[in-house]
């Protein structure tokens, strides 16, 4: 039976008809019917893409979530590989009692480890260790075209580099080789420190960052003046020793959709307020388990219906470190007049470690992200502002976030698309690359 799958961020409200795949060996015919049915198709891991990366131009998707199985894995060297739908959090489950944790994540555990893959995800040390495809040796690619490939650096290596942060466009990832890293215990000792304005929060990631592996900034997005990009520095280290254990983690759920957002001018004021003044003034060291300090958010099961039935939409962008404090600024001014935003708002730095992906978003320099409630004009508004000061900058937007980039911004920022495009299996289209590409 098809499900009806959607973007996390309810944004755009374009439902989708997922049909499921349980055996790998099953894709072929999946992919073969479904072309033949509605012309273009797109594989679906646990819908974590905020925007219409993950929508698909005909509305019919390959759900691949039930591909959650363990291929093969060597605890001596850590390295495993596994079917596209294993989410992250599936595999901590498997490795964190045998020394061993994820290279990089994201915000969220649950993204599947094929979802990783195509958008090519970052986390809090990119500074350290780049971006998740330098994690991945190999992995298997089925074509319509060409059917089942092995893609590493030196074996189709072009489709290699293609796949990994190239959106699911060039064929259906099957299984993927992830090279995990060693630790001695699953907590993490933390380090917390509240800053008065951006200009510390630059002062303070010159300082700390390469002492750390694990770095990202709070920021209140509605703070203005002297204050204006305030928030508070976390930064952390795998522990030298303690338990490998499981994180005991009390989950919440947002047990139904709300008829308006959650998130409005007076509650993100007083959240942003309140998150700000629980922080001490000096620097506090903690040691805390990994899954509060990896995904907070996590802890809160659907948390997207807060923003009411209508939803909302991410905004991250990547600005050069030349015109990165500048660039920032500016943006948080813009935010801050609107009384919008999030009360998760992030500004950390990206190092300078290279993917061998194509289309791979990270740059050397900052990045911010933040939630906006969907207002239809206002939103677009704000978000023409908030373009224009990024395309000054020299920066670009995350495709796995977004739902407004115009084609003209995604072509000037990613000028590996026309060979992305050539690539792309005949088959294969999502709503992003129709809109961004008009292919």
């Amino acid at each position: 039976m098809n499900a009806t799958l959607t973007s996390w961020g309810n944004y755009p409200p374009y439902p989708q008809s997922g049909t499921p795949c349980h055996w790998r060996g099953d894709i072929q015919q999946a992919v073969t019917d479904m072309a033949t049915q509605h012309g273009t198709l797109l594989a679906f891991g646990n819908g974590r893409s905020y925007g219409d990366s993950c929508l698909a131009a005909s509305g019919h998707v390959l759900h691949m979530r039930a591909l959650n199985r363990l291929i093969a894995a060597n605890w001596d060297t850590g390295l495993i590989r596994a079917e596209a739908g294993v989410t992250l959090g599936e595999i901590l489950a498997i490795s964190i009692p045998k020394g061993w944790f994820l290279p990089v994540t994201p915000g969220t555990k649950f993204v599947t480890l094929g979802g990783a893959l195509a958008n090519d995800v970052h986390g809090k040390n990119h500074h350290i260790r780049g971006t998740f495809g330098c994690h991945v040796p190999r992995f298997g690619l089925f074509r319509s075209d060409r059917g089942q490939l092995t893609c590493a650096r030196h074996e189709n290596a072009e489709l290699y580099a293609a796949t990994i942060g190239g959106l699911g466009l060039t064929g259906i990832v099957d299984w993927v080789e992830l090279q995990l890293t060693p630790i001695k215990s699953s907590l993490i000792e933390t380090t917390q420190i509240r800053f008065g304005s951006l200009d510390a929060f630059f002062d303070l990631s010159v300082e700390l960052d390469s002492k750390y592996e694990f770095v990202a900034s709070w920021i209140d997005c509605l703070a203005k003046g002297k204050s204006a990009g305030r928030g508070i520095y976390l930064a952390g280290n795998h522990a030298e020793e303690g338990p490998l254990t499981l994180a005991n983690v009390s989950e919440l759920r947002v047990p139904f959709t709300p008829p308006v957002s959650m998130i409005n001018r007076l509650s993100l004021r007083l959240l942003n307020k309140v998150y700000y003044g629980m922080h001490r003034a000096n620097r506090h060291d903690i040691r805390v388990d990994y899954d509060p300090f990896f995904y907070p958010l996590d802890r809160l099961l659907n948390w997207n219906r807060i923003y009411g039935p209508i939803g909302f939409q991410q905004y991250q962008c990547a600005i050069p470190d030349a015109s990165a404090a500048a660039a920032i600024r500016e943006l948080l001014g813009a935010i801050a007049a609107t009384h919008s935003g999030s009360c998760l708002a992030v500004l950390k730095r990206f190092g300078k470690v290279a993917s061998p992906g194509l289309l791979s978003f990270p740059l050397p320099g900052a990045t911010l992200a933040l939630d906006f409630p969907h207002q239809a004009e206002k939103t677009a508004n704000l978000f023409a502002k908030l373009d224009a000061i990024v395309r000054e900058a020299g920066g670009r937007l995350y495709p796995a976030k977004d739902a407004h980039m115009s084609g003209s911004d995604f072509q000037a920022s990613y000028p590996g698309w026309e060979r992305l495009e050539a690539l792309r299996d005949p088959v294969i289209s999502s709503r992003f690359w129709r809109r961004a590409t008009h292919a």
